[in-house]
């Protein structure tokens, strides 16, 4: 991902809508203990939420829209738990690949590959390959990723290169090391999300949130929809970006 962003879509005559929008999907678990529900529920609502979140993302002029699905991290978590996320990816794949596709939208994986059971790699793999020529809406799906993993990776490649050769070292900057992310065409995302009132990144996305706008809100994902999309979205509208330099009105 970089940050050579294409002008903003725009949502009304006045508002334009960000480029590019990620969410950190959290709060399943804690919506199904407030109900007395299993966690799987919880996770199954997410599915629900997601459907329309994307579905929401398209009508607002959202061109690129990037979900932290599974974090490297969360291995850590029990073995059913994982059992039942993983259950979750292989139903909404077979189900709603078909719909993606029609609907215009290409899917991109993010995120370690190696280790994960055949039958999920062939299912990202199919994913993207499949919806590799729509253009409505990018659905990024950031899955067995960490943010330090993917910079680590970039800069062993990078080494790899000066090792063999192939680069001199004083050639390397912070655009030379973008190029070796998992996506570098996709510009940085304008918006950040986290949904369910935690207030911080988590190992997503943190070399291409340098420049973005955090919005924090306390619904739990489950219930996330496109109303909390528009006031997310609203929000963004209302600040100033001003990537390092000052203030249009203030000089400061």
């Amino acid at each position: 991902m970089n940050s050579n962003a294409a002008a903003p879509a725009v949502t009304g005559p006045d508002r334009p809508a960000p480029l590019h929008v990620a969410i950190i999907m959290d709060g399943n678990g804690r919506w199904a203990a407030a109900r007395g529900l299993p966690r799987t529920e919880g996770h199954r609502r997410g599915v629900d939420a997601l459907r329309r979140v994307v579905r929401a993302a398209h009508e607002l002029g959202v061109l690129y829209l990037t979900i932290f699905s599974f974090s490297s991290e969360n291995w850590s978590r029990p073995a059913s738990e994982i059992g039942d996320l993983f259950g979750l990816l292989r139903r909404f794949i077979h189900n709603d690949l078909a719909i993606l596709h029609r609907d215009g939208v290409r899917v991109r994986v993010i995120g370690e590959r190696e280790g994960l059971e055949p039958d999920i790699c062939a299912l990202l793999n199919e994913a993207e390959e499949l919806t590799r020529s729509n253009a409505k809406l990018n659905l990024v799906v950031a899955f067995n990723y960490g943010s330090r993993q993917e910079i680590a990776g970039a800069a062993q490649r990078l080494a790899r290169e000066v090792a063999e050769g192939k680069r001199d070292p004083a050639s390397i900057d912070a655009d030379t090391l973008g190029q070796y992310l998992d996506a570098p065409d996709i510009p940085d995302p304008d918006l950040i999300i986290r949904t369910s009132g935690e207030q911080r990144l988590s190992n997503f996305l943190m070399w291409q949130a340098a420049y973005s706008e955090l919005v924090f809100v306390p619904i739990h994902w489950p219930d996330f929809d496109k109303a909390a999309l528009e006031s997310a979205i609203a929000e963004y509208a209302r600040r100033e970006r001003r990537f390092g330099g000052l203030a249009a009105k203030t000089g400061s």
